[in-house]
């Protein structure tokens, strides 16, 4: 089951449907434009961003899901993912408490012109939805230390920072911060 039936505020002519290989450029053009945003944040489509290559095979793989938002040109406007984070699995282990069931909030990303409509929070509300009904009850993410407007539409959805910190190690020099909500 595929919780979609989150009410998507979407202008005329825009839709929400599952994310596919096929969207790969698109899904590319969407997450290197909004990287474009920030001085030294760069794109890299072989390297730590290549699962955008078949976007919706890699979370399934991963037992996930993602959608896409489409506008009435049916251009990539938004997108986002979820997969479970499992403890016993080596994912995430030290972070995860054994026990919780976690899905990991995956790629939230509205492109500029966009934003300013609920999208991302009712992305994000999505995400929780599939989770609650995959039997899951937190949910947790990770977020470039850059991107602090998605900071405030985390802390306004009932995300908490908890002060972990990791390095990528990647062309962007990016820090990435934990947050983490408990779901009812």
């Amino acid at each position: 089951m595929i919780a979609t039936d989150v009410r998507m505020p979407l202008p005329a002519g825009w839709s929400l449907r599952a994310a596919r290989d096929a969207d790969a450029d698109a899904l590319l053009t969407l997450v290197g434009g909004v990287f474009a945003e920030y001085e030294g944040c760069v794109l890299e489509p072989d390297g730590l961003d290549a699962d955008l290559g078949a976007w919706g095979t890699y979370l399934s793989g991963l037992g996930g899901a993602g959608w896409v938002v489409v506008d009435e040109t049916d251009r990539v406007v938004a997108c986002v993912g979820v997969a479970p984070l499992r403890a016993d699995a080596g994912q995430d282990s030290a972070m995860t408490p054994l026990g919780q069931r976690s899905v990991e909030l995956k790629r939230l990303y509205v492109a500029s012109s966009a934003r300013r409509r609920g999208l991302g929070a009712a992305l994000v509300e999505l995400v929780e939805g599939w989770a609650i009904a995959h039997g899951r009850d937190r949910v947790e993410l990770w977020s470039d230390t850059r991107f602090e407007d998605a900071h405030r539409l985390y802390s306004r959805t009932g995300y908490t920072a908890t002060g972990d910190e990791r390095e990528l190690l990647d062309t962007s020099n990016t820090t990435e911060l934990r947050f983490e909500r408990e779901l009812p």
